[in-house]
């Protein structure tokens, strides 16, 4: 009891320390607040490589990753590695594309990724179709950091109570939306860095931990299975490439981490980022190897919940005190990503929908306060998404938006292009993509792989990747077909950025 009474007040203690950063960033930003939805959404667009590094970071590592990857390493075996290739491709496709998309960003003061899709085709039906896809996608994602909240209010004993483990889960996000709604993503500036602190310290900790207790490497392998846990079978390794694969590709599409790009200070800085993210791809890596040391210390989740794997390793192998101080390292890790995404979320539609459909006419101080209303309520619905639903039911409507966020990939990579596809071939190629995704998720019973039948065998691949090709099918086809019969493009802007027009002063793009 006395242990458990620790853990919960060293937790708290983090928790404190993190809510007083939130409201030192609340001073900081005081006198900056502003009603243009770019200052609210993009930070000013100033965050230089050290910020960018902690929020970006804080933003695609989230608290969910870092307790999800392990517990497929520990249910699964070698197969929930797949992540770090998957990271390691984001970094480089990040390196490769992020630049020049935020250069056409900042030269037409775009601040959502549909902004830069109505652009670039001219077509406010093909930037719907992504603002709705990013919506609709990133809904579940958020509740998947309260999952990981309350993996560690469950080993701290709050669950499955039900109403104190509620009440605290509730609490912690209501803190996150109040100091968020007025200044948005410059209210997480301080946090992020104490985020990259916190899953620094935390990284180096559990692994001293397990190295001391569990007998090093060597034995942590011998006692967790040895090489059937670090082999991969090969009749999974397509399974492990196209999971690597379309995983990265949909990271890239998420709006929330392009919006995160958007606020770089310039390419230079995104460049230098995307390598910069290779530590934490390493912190990822060192968090997966844990789901091994929970095999070898004979860790036990109750009803097969593998998310819980870390927090009760933690919990065996540390004194009360550090676990609690652990513990509370899980939760501010959780923070920073779910604001973000809720932030992401309700810019696109006020950008995107609202402005574009609903109020055309609406001022730049009405737009950024429909942004901030919506970010309170994507807060609260994914807070009540997590409470009354299933656990199971948000990662499966997760491992759906994933495939859905990816079918929106064509269209962003093809707006970099010097000649762009079609949008009329893009619009029905990211229709084909949604179906067949949908159909596929679906009859696999939520499963991230489908069988494909290559002759007499079958191999497993990611079915977002089996969506996208019939995606790129459709316009491969709807392309040259539309350009034949000469149906109009629609205007279209700029994407040189040196001879870019220069944006409006409230951030909406000048005609």
């Amino acid at each position: 009891m006395d242990n458990l009474v620790a853990m919960f007040a060293c937790a708290l203690i983090v928790l404190a320390g993190s809510v007083g950063t939130l409201l030192v960033t609340k001073r900081l930003a005081r006198g900056r607040g502003s009603d243009d939805l770019g200052s609210w959404a993009l930070a000013g667009r100033k965050h230089g490589g050290g910020l960018m590094w902690c929020l970006l970071g804080g933003t695609i590592y989230t608290a969910y990753t870092f307790t999800a990857v392990p517990g497929a390493v520990f249910s699964s075996g070698a197969i929930g590695f797949y992540a770090l290739p998957y990271t390691t491709v984001m970094c480089v496709i990040g390196f490769v594309l992020l630049p020049r998309l935020v250069s056409v960003a900042r030269a037409h003061g775009y601040v959502t990724v549909a902004d830069f899709v109505r652009g670039r085709y001219g077509s406010p039906l093909l930037a719907l179709a992504v603002a709705l896809t990013g919506i609709f996608a990133t809904m579940p994602y958020v509740a998947l950091q309260l999952i990981g909240v309350r993996a560690v209010l469950t080993v701290l004993g709050l669950y499955p109570h039900g109403f104190i483990g509620d009440l605290t889960l509730t609490a912690v996000f209501a803190i996150l939306a109040v100091s968020t709604y007025r200044y948005g993503l410059r209210a997480l500036t301080v946090t992020a860095v104490l985020k990259a602190i916190l899953v620094v310290a935390c990284t180096a900790v559990v692994a001293a931990l397990v190295a001391t207790k569990l007998g090093g490497p060597a034995g942590v392998f011998d006692r967790a299975g040895g090489t059937q846990v670090a082999t991969l079978p090969s009749a999974m390794e397509p399974a492990y490439a196209s999971l690597a694969l379309g995983s990265a590709l949909a990271l890239f599409a998420f709006p929330h981490v392009l919006m995160v790009a958007f606020s770089a200070r310039g390419p230079d800085v995104l460049r230098r980022t995307s390598i910069g993210l290779f530590g934490w791809t390493a912190m990822l890596g060192v968090f997966a190897l844990f789901g091994v040391a929970a095999l070898a210390a004979g860790v036990q989740p109750p009803g097969k919940r593998s998310e819980l794997v870390v927090p009760m390793l933690m919990g065996a192998l540390a004194p009360g005190w550090l676990a609690g101080l652990l513990f509370g390292a899980l939760v501010v890790a959780a923070l920073v990503p779910a604001a973000v995404m809720s932030i992401g979320a309700a810019t696109l539609f006020a950008r995107n929908v609202y402005v574009e459909f609903v109020n055309p006419t609406a001022t730049g101080a009405q737009e950024t306060r429909m942004a901030r209303l919506m970010s309170l309520v994507v807060k609260v619905g994914a807070l009540a998404f997590a409470l009354g639903l299933r656990d199971q039911a948000a990662i499966n409507l997760h491992l759906l938006g994933a495939v859905w966020v990816l079918q929106t990939l064509p269209v962003i990579v093809g707006g970099l292009l010097r000649r762009t596809p079609h949008p009329v071939a893009l619009l029905a190629g990211w229709l084909a993509g949604m179906v067949v995704g949908t159909v596929l998720v679906n009859a696999g019973g939520f499963a991230p792989l489908v069988a494909v039948s290559l002759g007499s065998s079958a191999v497993h691949v990611y079915t977002g990747l089996v969506a996208l090709m019939a995606n790129m099918a459709v316009v491969a086809v709807a392309h040259p077909l539309l350009c034949r019969l000469r149906v109009p493009r629609g205007p279209s802007g700029v994407i040189d950025p040196i001879h870019a027009p220069r944006a409006a002063g409230d951030g909406r793009v000048m005609p």
